[in-house]
């Protein structure tokens, strides 16, 4: 647990934990599309999205491959699995904007599972949390609108420390409740075992090195290796 509590306190002090990143790269002619710096292909293989901000996208990495989604994905192949992943993070974006995109997202392929990575900056700015449930909620049932309806998996997140107690507990509570009412599995806190530990983190102390990802994908895979069997 303190680690998960160093993160939050992190997080205060440093608005490139949530800032935008670099604009995507123009594609080349007959290269995969790239909308709101999310790459889709041309490729029938069912999706695994996972949706989420700077901490899904991979920032500061020197290889997007490197980010734990690309993590999975390599998983997923030495496993001769026959999944896509696509990496819809985005750096800045709160749930409300996530919700603005998951109607685009859902709509480039059968969509096997949804990963949703949200809330970490609408906790940066304070913003009230029954907001992050209704957020959460609406995207869940989108996504459940899709025929068949993709598993469902979300990462809890923290709020800083200083935003108070009442403030923190209610932004905690709202994770286990929209997966409980959804059906959906948790991962109670994504940075688990990478978060205020100083060898996986960048410079920032808060977006995860190459390595700091792959113990992440670690915590992930398992969870989506058990969708997938599901």
């Amino acid at each position: 647990m303190i680690h998960r509590y160093a993160w939050t306190f992190l997080i205060v002090s440093s608005l490139v934990a949530c800032g935008d990143g670099p604009p995507p790269p123009a594609a080349a002619p007959g290269a995969p599309a790239t909308v709101e710096g999310v790459t889709i292909g041309v490729d029938d293989r069912p999706l695994i999205v996972f949706l989420g901000t700077s901490l899904t996208a991979g920032l500061g990495l020197s290889d997007p491959s490197q980010a734990y989604p690309g993590v999975i994905q390599a998983k997923l192949d030495s496993a001769g699995l026959r999944y896509r992943v696509v990496n819809a993070g985005i750096s800045g974006e709160t749930s409300a904007g996530a919700l603005r995109r998951v109607d685009w997202v859902m709509s480039q392929g059968e969509v096997a599972v949804l990963f949703v990575e949200t809330g970490a900056n609408d906790g940066l700015r304070g913003q009230d949390p029954d907001t992050l449930r209704a957020n959460l909620e609406a995207i869940f049932a989108r996504a459940r609108a899709q025929r068949p309806p993709p598993r469902l998996i979300l990462a809890g997140m923290e709020a800083p420390p200083n935003l108070g107690r009442e403030y923190t507990s209610r932004f905690r509570a709202v994770y286990p409740e929209v997966a409980r009412t959804n059906g959906a599995t948790l991962v109670p806190f994504l940075l688990d075992g990478v978060a205020g530990v100083e060898a996986l983190n960048q410079a920032d102390g808060i977006h995860p090195t190459a390595e700091g990802q792959r113990r992440i994908a670690e915590l992930v895979w398992g969870v989506v290796r058990g969708a997938l069997d599901g």
